[in-house]
């Protein structure tokens, strides 16, 4: 592999600076008795009404349910939906693979068909300890799943995830990049993949990574998930323990734009509830008790594993145990210290990483 310091040209547009950059949201101090549901009406990992369907007709060993939801994606061009369905949809089908398997020989070279499977592949070899040759083998599942609709985006996330885990050089993930982008400039999960495959090359270089994702995100559209892109890179610096210190404006700046994100957002859905999970683990790393505590009232009663589980092996028990510290640290006015409430989410920069993977992303 090429010098991992090299620049990756194809990743760097020039920057449009916009307004969120910086800005403050301004978050009232709620009251002693905000609500907040109830623990035992939160739940892990809900799915939409939509892929709840899906998933109910494939535990029945029916995959016209998926069919159906995945082709509607592509008729809409709803890639970001998408891109979320398949991860689902795979991970299930790791556990309860008939109704894939039942698919796939029903109708070989179905678009939707092919990137579940591809999916289910690459999340397979990836947790073996021959991950790199598994992922080389899988190559031509990923290929096929692209060349079956060549306006999908999703397949090449799952190209440049594939391209991370099996080491591939940098001109190659370049030419993955640029297809990449070509199909949907803002994708979500493209430009996930692709910080985590720079955060992989330039371990420790968090600037670096810094910059790539707020790039990104100014180029992006409001409503974009990829706005979130700079919480990803704070997130990554905080659980990191190497590395140059990045300025504590840059990780604030970061955590502004997702929460301004998060406002736009509808409330209490559980399609929204990573970004709004994520932003709450990083404002409580940095001590802004107070906007954590309106993003846990944001998210309602929606937690998400993913990033609860690099603290405790039952995430839904760290998300509540988080949330009652949050709470009590708010109504006891310690909420905009700017330092770890309470020990309440362990870790500070250079502490080390637990070494869990995000979702879906590896």
């Amino acid at each position: 592999m090429v010098d991992t310091m090299a620049p990756l040209h194809a990743f760097t547009r020039t920057s449009r600076p916009q307004g969120t950059r910086g800005k403050r949201t301004g978050t009232p101090a709620p009251s002693a008795d905000t609500a907040l549901p109830a623990d035992d009406h939160v739940l892990l990992d809900v799915p939409d009404d939509s892929l709840g369907h899906a998933l109910l007709g494939a535990a029945a060993g029916d995959p016209a349910p998926a069919a159906e939801l995945l082709a509607a994606t592509r008729r809409q061009a709803a890639w970001e939906h998408r891109d979320r369905y398949v991860r689902r949809l795979a991970a299930f089908a790791r556990s309860r693979p008939e109704w894939l398997d039942a698919w796939r020989s029903r109708a070989p070279r179905d678009p939707d068909a092919l990137l579940v499977d591809a999916q289910r592949a690459v999340d397979r070899a990836w947790d073996s300890p021959a991950r790199a040759d598994l992922l080389r083998e899988v190559s031509p599942l990923i290929t096929a799943a692209a060349r079956a609709d060549h306006r999908d985006p999703v397949p090449w996330r799952l190209a440049l995830d594939h391209a991370r885990g099996a080491r591939a050089g940098h001109t190659y993930v370049e030419e993955l990049w640029a297809a990449a982008v070509r199909r949907a400039p803002h994708h979500p999960g493209c430009h996930v993949a692709a910080l985590r495959y720079l955060a992989s090359c330039w371990h420790g270089s968090h600037r670096e990574c810094f910059d790539f994702a707020e790039t990104a995100a100014q180029d992006a559209p409001e409503s974009s998930l990829t706005q979130a892109l700079p919480l990803r890179a704070a997130f990554g610096y905080l659980t990191d323990g190497c590395g140059p210190a990045v300025e504590r404006a840059r990780l604030d700046a970061a955590a502004d734009r997702a929460a301004v994100l998060s406002a736009r957002l509808p409330s209490a859905q559980p399609w929204p509830a990573e970004l709004r999970n994520l932003l709450a683990y990083v404002l409580v790393r940095l001590g802004r008790s107070r906007d954590a505590l309106e993003q846990f009232r944001l998210t309602g009663p929606y937690a998400t594993s993913f990033p609860w589980d690099r603290d405790a092996d039952d995430p839904l028990g760290r998300f509540l145990e988080v949330r009652q510290e949050v709470l009590r640290a708010v109504v006891s006015g310690a909420g905009t210290s700017g330092t770890d409430a309470s020990g309440m989410v362990s870790g500070r920069p250079g502490s080390e990483r637990r070494g869990r993977p995000e979702p879906g992303g590896h």
